[in-house]
């Protein structure tokens, strides 16, 4: 879920705007009400049992059975504190710092939001922060290791809790809001699309922001910390992962005002399935590759070193770059793209979409970046168990499946005209390969 998980939705040139009507063509997501109570079920498992792979079984896989039942972590007092104490802090900074004020896109029913950017001033204050307290060992780096199991479960409890506030919130704002009726269903994907306390504290948008990413990042400090209390040094495996990250992260709040744009702020309800994505999800499943390295120490052999760093920044120049085209197409269609004036498909509809640049090699070629960052993340990790690399094992079939269903969409939007565009521009993520 960092920007990557929630960019790209739109066909190249579109904007998400022209797309909000496809989430009131259809009552149900994710297999409806069903799928609803399976996902809310599914989730949770999921990240316990990645949690008790790693931390109970040295990263192995193993058969989930009634025993397994005994090796849930349980919360305690410390975790709590660690928990709702990085919360508040992320608050206030929210809160407190100095901040752009940007106008994001006109809602379904014609409001238009303010919102508030600090992230990446608030991010280094977090990491230097951290960096304090694990330095002075006012935290210690094996704290957060063994309070990271209780935590986990807190935040999971948060999540349910949270997203019956978010539920009540919805249907007793007076906006009109996406719902359906049916109370699970609801529940899972939200009863209202930007929940606020006040005029300008936006629960998604801090959520999302300031807490599934920070907390990431400060995971991963934290297992680093960790790393040196319990071998002296920090491993170039570690390192590696832990830079590429905070990278990706610091590069996400350096272009914080893209995310008013994407399909998560302004056409997905807030409700279960992002309030744990922002809070379990991202924060404790994405830093599984640090969390791993703590007890399976990895010294790179020098030759890798380099190439790890080429690959991960190859992928990052991909990923960028072609977001950075298509958004200057929206914005200034004259730009050059590799030198030359842009090409483009014009529609009946009177959207135009990209063929030049990245775009014209691939209909997202976005995703091929992401998805080198992605595997760039795990590799340090080495080959013995399969759990640390969850991110990309989870990340590829997502976007390979994100870009079917937006072919789908653009299809029906578009007709004869996105089959012209399909003839042009024929591969889908990977040039000449797929």
């Amino acid at each position: 879920m960092a920007e990557s998980v929630l960019e790209g939705r739109g066909a190249a040139g579109e904007s998400e705007k022209a797309r909000g009507a496809s989430r009131d063509e259809e009552d149900y997501h994710f297999g409806g009400p069903v799928g609803a109570a399976i996902f809310i079920v599914f989730l949770p498992a999921v990240s316990i049992y990645l949690w008790i792979c790693i931390h109970r079984h040295g990263g192995s896989l193993v058969l989930p059975t009634p025993a397994m039942l005994a090796e849930i972590p349980r919360p305690t007092l410390r975790g709590a504190g660690f928990f709702f104490g990085w919360l508040a802090f992320q608050a206030l900074l929210d809160v407190v710092l100095p901040a752009k004020r940007v106008q994001g896109l006109k809602q379904r029913d014609g409001v238009v939001l303010t919102y508030r950017l600090n992230g990446f001033l608030s991010l280094w204050i977090s990491v230097a922060g951290m960096a304090a307290l694990l330095a002075t060992q006012v935290v210690k780096g094996t704290e957060i290791l063994a309070e990271l199991g209780p935590m986990l479960i807190i935040a999971l409890v948060f999540s349910f809790l949270f997203s019956a506030f978010l539920y009540v919130y919805g249907y007793r704002s007076k906006r009109n809001e996406h719902r359906t009726g049916h109370v699970l269903y609801d529940y899972f994907m939200g009863t209202s699309l930007n929940p606020r306390i006040g005029e300008s504290f936006d629960l998604k948008f801090f959520f999302e922001s300031k807490i599934g990413l920070t907390t990431w990042i400060a995971i991963v400090m934290g297992m680093a910390a960790a790393e040196i209390e319990k071998t002296g040094t920090l491993s170039t495996s570690m390192a590696l992962v832990g830079l590429f990250q905070l990278f990706y992260v610091a590069d996400f709040y350096y272009f914080e005002e893209a995310m008013l744009s994407t399909w998560d702020i302004n056409y997905e309800n807030y409700g279960f399935m992002l309030a744990l994505g922002f809070v379990v999800w991202m924060p404790f499943n994405f830093s599984l590759q640090s969390q791993y390295l703590v007890y399976h120490r990895v010294d790179l052999p020098v030759w890798s070193i380099p190439l790890l760093v080429i690959f991960n920044f190859a992928g990052y120049y991909i990923f960028r770059s072609s977001n950075l085209q298509k958004h200057r197409f929206r914005t200034q269609p004259e730009t050059r793209i590799w030198g030359k004036a842009p090409t483009f498909i014009a529609t009946k509809r009177g959207t135009k979409l990209l063929t030049s640049g990245w775009w014209g090699l691939a209909r997202h070629t976005n995703y091929l970046g992401d998805l080198m960052m992605a595997l760039a993340w795990c590799l340090p990790t080495g080959f013995s168990h399969v759990p640390p690399y969850f991110y990309f094992i989870y990340f590829a079939p997502l976007l390979i499946d994100r870009e079917r269903r937006d072919h789908r969409v653009c299809k029906q939007k578009y007709g004869d005209d996105w089959d012209r565009y399909c003839e042009v521009v024929r591969y889908r993520i990977i040039p000449w390969v797929y």
